[in-house]
């Protein structure tokens, strides 16, 4: 199976259980309840002749035989937060969207834990130019991999040529070991020389988690919480623990669907523990706001590092045209002439868009956007625009 945006669809059978690609239909698609859109929260209220165009954004998005519920939030430079829903939150019973519900961030966790790595090296117990044999000696070896040759930044940049566990999961999800995961991606023969090319890959952000968790002798779920989440404040945000299906606060329902007009089947709880340090947290997107827009600010990392983490090389797939990707974080053109810095990401289930416009180096305006399936093509164009005249306004 070809590797979705950001994350490969892995899809859910039933909660609480192993999930298998081959699914039997558990849910019906309650289309009038889909149908109905969630209302704006009193901080975005806006009138019906002139609706506010992120919610007008998120309106277009919903669709009841693909995309049930949307949610956003908007950000500006004082602080202030408006929260906007669209749709159902379970097309079973045709609960609302919980405003700010929590879901799956997919690769934007990809983002928390570069910037754990760039603390270490502002803290001098690793530096970019590091090799992984230097952390992790003898680790990466196979057919075209020698971790002598692949450095710190490299892993960060995507540009390690290592291959891709993600190809070799198994049919039935499980809970996984990082160990595990890399032992199926070393099987096979690395894609390019290490510096050669760009190729966005998770295995490069499971071997960082490993190298974080020899450093500092924590898990990297350790590391995130007490270096990221609790530092700000992000009361919303956690890395699940291994063999957790669940998403512990209020959230809207996610789904699979394993091709276009096929049934909707609930996708919401299952083990993430395939995606690690990749991919495996849960927040918000009022939480994601705070997090970007205080890394960019230049709360979790010095000066230094911060620079580093913003110097960028042409991205393609997954990323939108003209995308460019630094060390962990993302850079987009966007419409009106600036560009918004984030990363996005994509879990079963769930699929989220954002970024963060600077102005003089400072943070101004922040955005993120989710839907509740790994939507096609049309969908994430239109959440790109939803993220694109948000941060233009």
């Amino acid at each position: 199976m070809r590797t979705q945006t950001w994350q490969r669809s892995r899809p859910s059978e039933q909660r609480r259980r192993r999930v298998r690609r081959s699914l039997v239909p558990s849910v019906s698609v309650a289309a009038a309840a889909v149908m109905a859109l969630g209302a704006l929260a009193p901080s975005a209220t806006a009138t019906a002749a002139a609706p506010d165009p992120v919610q007008r954004g998120l309106n277009a998005l919903v669709d009841p035989h693909s995309v049930p519920g949307a949610l956003a939030s908007v950000t500006d430079r004082e602080g202030r937060t408006r929260t906007y829903t669209a749709g159902v939150g379970d097309i079973a019973t045709g609960a609302k969207v919980p405003r700010d519900g929590q879901v799956r961030i997919g690769s934007n966790t990809k983002a928390f834990t570069a910037t754990v790595v760039l603390q270490l090296v502002g803290e001098r117990k690793i530096r970019l130019s590091d090799k992984v044999d230097d952390h992790l000696r003898g680790v990466l070896r196979g057919d075209g991999i020698d971790g002598r040759k692949i450095t710190i930044r490299q892993l960060l940049q995507h540009r390690s040529g290592l291959p891709s566990y993600v190809d070799y999961l198994d049919e039935d999800i499980h809970p996984y070991e990082p160990r595990e995961l890399l032992a199926r991606a070393l099987k096979h023969k690395a894609h390019f020389k290490p510096g050669r090319k760009w190729e966005y890959n998770n295995t490069n952000y499971l071997v960082l988690g490993l190298i974080v968790e020899k450093i500092t002798h924590r898990s990297i779920a350790q590391e995130i919480e007490r270096r990221v989440i609790k530092r700000l404040g992000l009361r919303h945000t956690y890395f699940p623990a291994h063999g957790d299906a669940t998403i512990k606060e209020r959230h809207p329902q996610g789904y699979y669907q394993s091709a276009a007009g096929a049934p909707l089947v609930d996708a919401t709880e299952w083990d993430p523990s395939w995606a690690w340090a990749a991919g495996q947290m849960v927040s918000t997107n009022t939480d994601l706001n705070r997090f970007y827009t205080a890394l960019l600010g230049g709360r979790l990392l010095k000066e230094d590092q911060l620079e580093q983490m913003q110097k960028t090389t042409p991205a393609t797939y997954p990323f939108p045209k003209g995308a460019r990707y630094g060390l962990g974080l993302v850079k987009t053109p966007l419409s009106c002439g600036g560009v918004a810095w984030g990363h996005g990401g994509s879990m079963t289930g769930y699929e989220t868009r954002g970024g963060v416009v600077l102005k003089h180096g400072e943070p101004v305006r922040s955005v993120n956007v989710a839907v509740t399936t790994q939507p096609g093509q049309a969908v994430k164009d239109g959440m790109d625009k939803v993220v694109d005249e948000a941060l233009c306004r």
